[in-house]
């Protein structure tokens, strides 16, 4: 009997050693397996994601096969071409000559001192304005060299193709009125006045005030807090950050009503009459050459600061304009006071109750060119 069981338990134990030898032999191969789809899953993941973030190649202008190009065009020096649009009294009989430069999101039909300013204003002062696409909006081509000085030079040979003459007034919106200080920077001898309305800030310049800054950014919305840090600090990655669908992009770009102050809202109707027909040309090369190539320049790291020019007019003959509203929701009054006192030389409107799209106003865009052109405040 004692035999018989040991012999059984042997032969029971031998059993389970071989399951448990089985069992322990298989590990490696379910492991192995486990791995190699992990790493599948990460290299198509990685693949996914590089596709994800690298932008398409601009769509196509002109023909044969291209989108249509519906104003005149100048082409510049290194063969790119630029688009404008006239508006006012002839530049040939013009006294004064003035070149505008478009916001972000935008285009050259919406230069609001031609179209909000009066029509007897213009006529009575003899003002011609042309207004230009940038780089990669609507028929102007995309520039993949762009700098922060490469804009200006473009508005330079705008005005020499144009035949502007040696001297000309620059105006910018917004974004526009950022690229106003690149013309204040490298083009100062080829400007006879400049006015910067609701000029975009950069929160990472570096003579701005930290505190200042920091606590304007914190009042950001975070969606657009993100969409800044990712243009600032990864800006190869804005094209997905802007177009992926886990996380709110840019509020400009999305279009949020948020942006709008209270006056903004008023001036909708106003500041969209008429936009129907050409809103589709804004972005129709492609977002990335367009409105994610502006958050990359504007709110990249730039080689200059705007508060250390120099006053491009000491002797008092132009000046520089800054208007802002002080309820504008994009940019930051705060840090238009700070800029505007660190340059004392600037001359600084401020309008209470005014948000970001306050040229619309009436009376306004008449103000702001009676400022330049005439030196009234």
């Amino acid at each position: 009997m004692t035999t018989e069981a040991k012999r059984k338990i042997s032969a029971s134990s031998a059993r389970s050693h071989t399951r448990n030898s089985k069992s322990d032999s298989s590990s490696p191969s379910s492991s192995g397996i486990f791995k190699k789809l992990l790493l599948l899953f990460f290299t198509g993941f990685l693949a996914w994601f590089y596709q994800s973030a690298c932008p398409p190649p601009p769509n196509k202008l002109g023909s044969p096969d291209g989108l249509p190009i519906t104003t005149p065009r100048i082409k510049l020096r290194d063969g790119r071409h630029l688009s404008y649009k006239e508006f006012g009294v002839p530049k040939e009989v013009a006294k004064y000559k003035i070149i505008y430069v478009h916001g972000f999101d935008s285009v050259k039909h919406y230069a609001v001192i031609a179209t909000a300013a009066s029509p007897a204003l213009i006529e009575e002062l003899g003002i011609y304005i042309v207004s230009f696409d940038r780089p990669g909006y609507g028929e102007s081509d995309p520039d993949p060299k762009r700098t922060l000085n490469s804009t200006a030079l473009d508005i330079e040979e705008l005005a020499d193709q144009l035949g502007l003459g040696s001297k000309f007034y620059v105006v910018g919106f917004s974004m526009g009125g950022q690229i106003i200080w690149t013309c204040l920077k490298y083009i100062p001898h080829r400007l006879a006045g400049a006015t910067l309305i609701a000029p975009v800030v950069n929160y990472w310049w570096r003579r701005l005030s930290v505190n200042l800054s920091t606590e304007a950014y914190s009042k950001q919305f975070l969606e657009d807090q993100w969409s800044l840090r990712v243009a600032h600090y990864l800006p190869s990655l804005t094209y997905w950050w802007n177009t992926q669908k886990f996380f709110p992009s840019l509020t400009v770009i999305a279009h949020s009503p948020k942006i709008l102050s209270n006056q903004d809202r008023e001036l909708v109707p106003i500041f969209t009459a008429g936009r129907a027909l050409v809103e589709v040309q804004v972005r129709q090369q492609g977002e990335y050459e367009s409105v994610h190539r502006d958050l990359n320049i504007g709110f990249g790291t730039w080689k200059f600061d705007p508060m250390e020019i120099e006053n491009p007019f000491p002797n008092n003959e132009g000046f520089v304009h800054i208007w802002q509203g002080d309820e504008d929701i994009l940019v930051p009054v705060t840090l238009q006071r700070y800029i505007a006192k660190q340059l004392p030389w600037i001359k600084y409107h401020e309008l209470k109750g005014a948000g970001h799209m306050f040229p619309y106003a009436d009376g306004i865009s008449d103000e702001i060119l009676k400022a330049l052109l005439l030196g009234k405040n």
